[in-house]
């Protein structure tokens, strides 16, 4: 899936495969896992401890969005021009001392930018470290090791949902430096583990534009829009769970910890129904099914139904990934180069996506709309997603 970014042959020697699994899987805890996913739970924090209001608390998740489209388009120009783990190694560091600085009870404009960093931080970390790590992996092996990789940010998931609880007690200053301290173990874990990668030249960036492939232009866009429909998920479903439903902070905590959970398993359940189903199956059906779990979860069911519906929405998080993927070669068959020219602008147009939609439900939000017309718009996103992909299937077979 960072084919777009993948290193010429013949790299210097550097760390065993292992190391460097664990440095990307660290990356992607770190990155992406805490230091974007870890702001869920605390959210009603914010707002019921007073450090700001609704609005201003929606609008900081989305400042990360904003800065993780930043990040994912800076990542390439960064890695030609300086050392690769310099760059991995900074934007790691750049995470932690994000999530510590937010400790300190300062103005909204404090927590915009370190809300920024971190957001940049984790679209380079997304960007650049799959790669570097699979220049390392033999390529029969590669597709288990991805899984691995991406497992970094529901581990953060959960892990942010189990500790954001505990850590109140002893107040919300120490619950921000808690996750930092996670932050730091996982700079300290991935930094010897960074292979030295030759970045291969513009050439193998360049083109990256869909052309005239209209299938090609309809998987992107269906990937954006599922984007989209994550966004609710993503700002507001642990304070939509606490205080819109009132089910209180441990109830959103657990259902943040189920939806981490699940999102560790997504990336392999998604690759075995799409090798038991077929692409042309799996991936409406996981439209189809991430549509009814939107709608689901802010519907007036008992809890346990709004925790499958958390669980389902969990699993695609990073399980569309290889589905995706899987339309991606469908539309270009046979061509590896240009298959990872259409992965890369799937990638920009996911960080556009949810970037604009942070920042457009924020703004909805603050103005007073309710968790269930946000979460309804990311349902009827997905449905649109759905609805674009059958056409796309039908033109295909019209052809």
């Amino acid at each position: 899936m960072t084919r777009a970014a993948d290193p010429v042959p013949h790299t210097p020697p550097g760390p065993s495969a292992a190391r460097a699994t664990l440095a990307g899987f660290c990356a992607a805890l770190v990155g992406v896992g805490i230091a974007r996913f870890g702001y869920t739970p605390l959210i009603p924090l914010l707002i019921s401890q007073h450090w700001f209001e609704a609005g201003q608390a929606a609008y900081l998740g989305a400042f990360n969005l904003l800065g993780y489209l930043a990040g994912a388009l800076l990542a390439d120009p960064l890695a030609r021009r300086l050392p690769l783990p310099l760059v991995l190694r900074a934007s790691m560091i750049a995470s932690a001392i994000g999530m510590l600085a937010c400790a300190w009870h300062a103005p909204f404009g404090w927590f915009v930018l370190w809300r920024v960093v971190t957001g940049v931080s984790g679209g380079i970390l997304t960007v650049l470290a799959p790669a570097a790590v699979l220049s390392r992996i033999p390529f029969h092996r590669q597709g288990a090791v991805g899984g691995i990789l991406f497992g970094g940010v529901g581990l953060g998931i959960v892990a942010s949902g189990t500790l954001v609880p505990l850590l109140m007690r002893f107040g919300l200053s120490e619950t921000w430096l808690g996750l930092g301290f996670i932050c730091v173990i996982g700079v300290l874990a991935a930094w010897n583990g960074w292979p030295e990668v030759r970045r291969a030249p513009v050439a193998a960036v360049e083109g990256t534009r869909p052309g005239r492939n209209p299938r090609l232009w309809i998987v992107i866009v269906c990937y954006g829009l599922n984007g989209l429909g994550f966004v609710p998920f993503m700002l507001f479903l642990v304070d939509m769970i606490a205080r819109g439903r009132g089910f209180g902070i441990d109830a959103g905590a657990l259902c943040w910890v189920v939806f981490g959970l699940a999102a560790l398993a997504g990336p392999m359940v998604c690759g075995w129904f799409a090798d038991k189903m077929g692409i042309d199956i799996a991936l409406p059906l996981a439209f189809a099914l991430q549509a009814g779990a939107a709608a689901l979860v802010v519907a007036p069911v008992p809890f346990w139904l709004t925790l499958v519906g958390a669980a389902v929405i969990g699993v695609f998080v990073p399980g569309i990934v290889p589905l995706v993927l899987g339309r991606v070669r469908d539309a270009l068959p046979g061509d590896p180069r240009r298959q990872a020219r259409g992965w890369t602008a799937c990638t920009a147009m996911l960080a556009l996506s949810t970037a604009a939609g942070g920042y457009g439900m924020s703004a909805l939000f603050a103005r007073g709309v309710g968790y269930d017309v946000l979460f309804l718009l990311g349902a009827l996103a997905i449905v649109l997603a759905l609805a674009l992909d059958l056409a796309g299937l039908a033109f295909a077979r019209r052809r």
